[in-house]
């Protein structure tokens, strides 16, 4: 899931040499710390949080094959 997230930041942001994926795994759950540039933010959150929105949809359908929840956390 980490390498999904990973993908998917990168296609979306202007600098993918920026973008830190830090993956926390606990027993039925995951959370996925996603760091990107500062001047990159706007583009992971988009107009009122809808592409990060998006981005934890596909990461909370691809969580349900491995029967685990996961949490994506955007920090800068």
């Amino acid at each position: 899931m980490k390498e999904l997230l990973e993908t998917i930041a990168k296609a979306l942001v202007d600098y993918p040499e920026d973008v830190y994926v830090n993956e926390v795994e606990g027993e039925k759950s995951v959370i996925l710390e996603l760091k990107v540039s500062k001047d990159d933010m706007g583009k992971v959150i988009g107009k009122q949080g809808r592409i990060a929105k998006a981005i934890r949809t596909v990461m909370k359908a691809a969580a349900v094959k491995e029967n685990k929840r996961v949490s994506v956390e955007i920090l800068q």
